[in-house]
């Protein structure tokens, strides 16, 4: 149990049965009545927030989550394949945990999972992954005009948008948040 005056961000609580992280949080003194904290809170499995107050001092159940860095092994359908990079233990994962980034990742990248009592709750790719190019059309000397993109498959089947002096080969880093292309490697 966690009392609301211990509410610091990045805590994580079960409130209705469902599991929640602090956003933000203010203890309010009012001049007249008893204090109590505004939060606002994170649901981990849906992503929604919601803005709720509790009394000061009020106990909530803290939410126990587990975080393993996992290794991605291999695609087969639906499931994407990953082992534990502690003790070997390989789990499945489906696109409703991974996100609609999965054409990012590639064979040997090490992700982030949380666990709550034994189940997955989310999954997160790092923020930059490096890619090669497979397919763009080529850059011509002189192209190096700023503003100005083209798209380009990468070697997981990705098509982003890169800048038009990237040519066919390049190695380049994307941002998997917002699929953006940030440099060539």
């Amino acid at each position: 149990m966690i009392s609301t005056n211990d509410f610091r961000t990045g805590v994580s609580v079960i409130v209705e049965g469902q599991i929640w992280t602090v956003v933000d949080f203010q203890h309010v003194k009012p001049g007249k009545g008893s204090a109590f904290v505004r939060t606002r809170l994170k649901n981990l499995i849906r992503g929604n927030v919601l803005e709720k107050t509790f009394r000061a001092g009020e106990m909530l159940p803290r939410a126990i989550i587990d975080t393993r860095e996992m290794q991605y092994l291999y695609n087969s359908g639906d499931e994407w394949h990953f082992m534990d990079k502690t003790n070997y233990e390989q789990i499945h994962l489906g696109k409703e945990a991974l996100g609609e980034n999965t054409d990012l990742l590639k064979e040997g990248v090490t992700i982030d999972v949380q666990f709550h009592d034994g189940k997955v709750i989310s999954a997160s790719l790092p923020n930059h992954i490096e890619l090669e190019v497979t397919q763009t059309d080529p850059g011509f000397r002189g192209d190096t005009a700023t503003n100005i993109t083209k798209p380009a498959t990468l070697e997981t089947g990705a098509v982003v948008q890169v800048p038009i002096f990237i040519n066919p080969g390049d190695t380049i880093r994307i941002d998997t948040r917002d699929r953006k292309y940030i440099s060539r490697v």
